[in-house]
C-alpha cells in the first residue's frame, strides 16, 4: 500500500511514473474539450468517469458532447440501456477492465469526468467483488417494507446517500452485499481505500468562478433544448422507458420528463433544472475539494485556459 503524504496534500506516488491523467471539474467547465485535446497530443483514449453517460439513447440531457471527440476511442458511454440502474459497483468493474484495456496497447489512460465519487474511488484503486444473489437471505427478509431494510442496513453500515435504499431491490441487493463482506471478510477488505493500491494519476481540475459558471450553465441548457432535449425525452418514453425510471436519474431528466407528461409548465421546468443544476455543480466542487482533503491532489487550471495551453501545461508538470 502507498502511504500519502498528508502534510502538503500530496500523493506520495508524485514522484513515480503516472498511470493516468484524470480531468475533472463541474459540469459546464469545459472537461471533454481538455481531455481529447490532451488525448490527441499524447495518442491517448479517454475514460468517462459520468454516472449517467453510461445509458444509451441519453445524449443530450448527459452532456456527451460525442461530436467533440472526434477520433478519439473513448470508453464507458453508451454502454447500457437507459431504464436500468447503475452503480459505482458495476462502474468500478467496468473502469478496471477498460483501464487495462487501454494500457495493454501501450497508451496513457485519461480519465474524464465530473462523478466525483466515482473519479475518487476509481483513483484509490478500490475492486469491489462480484457478489452473487442470497437466495436464503432474500427469503428471511421478504415481507419487510422499504423502511425496515433502510434500518437493518444502517446496522451495518454507514449510509453516504439514499441510492441504496431508494426502492425495496436495492435495499435488498445492499443486504445481500453486506452479508457477502460479512462471509468473505478477505475479499471485503479489496473495496476498502487502505487496503487497495491507488493509481499514480496526475489530477488537473478545470477551475471557474461561480458567476462564470452559472453563464456558462444556462448558456449550456438554452443550446441543448434547441438541439432537441425534449424531443429526446419524448423518444424515451415511446420507446416504453417509464417516467419514474427517467425521473429517477435527476436533473435534465427529471425536469423534462415532468414537463412531458404535464407535471410542470415551460417556465417551472426550466427554472427548476436551471436552479437543480448550479445546485449540482456546487455539490460536484464541495466533493472534489473533499478529495484533497482526502489526499488526492489535484492541480488547479481556468477553464477557459486555451487548449493548447493547457495541454502543454498538464505535459510539463507530468515530466517534471
Amino acid at each position: 500500500m502507498v502511504e500519502r503524504n498528508k502534510e502538503d496534500g500530496k500523493s506520495r506516488l508524485s514522484g513515480m511514473v503516472r498511470e493516468a491523467i484524470a480531468i475533472v471539474g463541474p459540469t459546464a467547465s469545459g472537461k471533454t474539450r481538455k481531455a481529447v485535446a490532451l488525448a490527441t497530443k499524447l495518442k491517448s483514449e479517454i475514460i468517462s468517469a459520468d454516472s449517467r453517460q453510461v445509458y444509451r439513447g441519453m445524449t443530450l440531457g448527459t452532456g456527451k458532447d460525442l461530436k467533440d471527440y472526434q477520433d478519439i476511442p473513448y470508453h464507458l458511454i453508451d454502454i447500457c440501456e437507459a431504464g436500468e440502474k447503475y452503480n459505482l459497483h458495476r462502474f468500478l468493474s467496468d473502469f478496471h477492465s477498460a483501464f487495462e484495456d487501454v494500457k495493454s496497447r501501450n497508451k496513457l489512460p485519461i480519465i474524464c469526468g465530473g462523478s466525483g465519487m466515482y473519479v475518487e474511488n476509481a483513483l484509490n484503486g478500490i475492486r469491489m467483488p462480484e457478489v452473487p444473489r442470497n437466495e436464503e437471505l432474500r427469503g428471511s427478509l421478504e415481507g419487510k417494507t422499504l423502511d425496515e431494510l433502510t434500518e437493518l442496513l444502517k446496522k451495518q453500515k454507514t449510509l453516504h446517500n439514499s441510492t441504496d435504499v431508494d426502492t425495496i431491490q436495492r435495499a435488498l441487493r445492499a443486504l445481500e452485499i453486506e452479508e457477502y463482506y460479512r462471509l468473505h471478510p478477505k475479499e471485503a477488505e479489496l473495496s476498502k481505500k487502505e487496503a487497495a493500491t491507488p493509481i499514480n494519476a496526475y489530477i488537473a481540475g478545470l477551475e471557474i468562478p461561480r458567476e462564470a459558471r452559472r453563464r456558462s450553465i444556462t448558456a449550456r441548457l438554452q443550446s441543448r433544448l434547441k438541439e432537441g432535449m425534449i424531443e429526446e425525452v419524448e423518444g424515451l418514453l415511446k420507446k416504453g422507458i417509464p417516467a419514474e425510471d427517467l425521473i429517477y436519474y435527476g436533473l435534465e431528466y427529471k425536469f423534462l420528463t415532468m414537463y412531458v407528461i404535464g407535471k410542470l409548465s415551460y417556465q417551472e421546468m426550466f427554472t427548476g433544472l436551471e436552479t437543480a443544476i448550479h445546485q449540482f455543480a456546487k455539490r460536484q466542487m464541495t466533493w472534489f475539494r473533499g478529495m484533497e482533503k482526502r489526499g488526492l491532489h489535484i492541480n488547479w487550471y481556468p477553464y477557459d485556459m486555451p487548449d493548447t495551453e493547457f495541454t502543454e501545461a498538464v505535459i510539463k508538470d507530468i515530466n517534471m
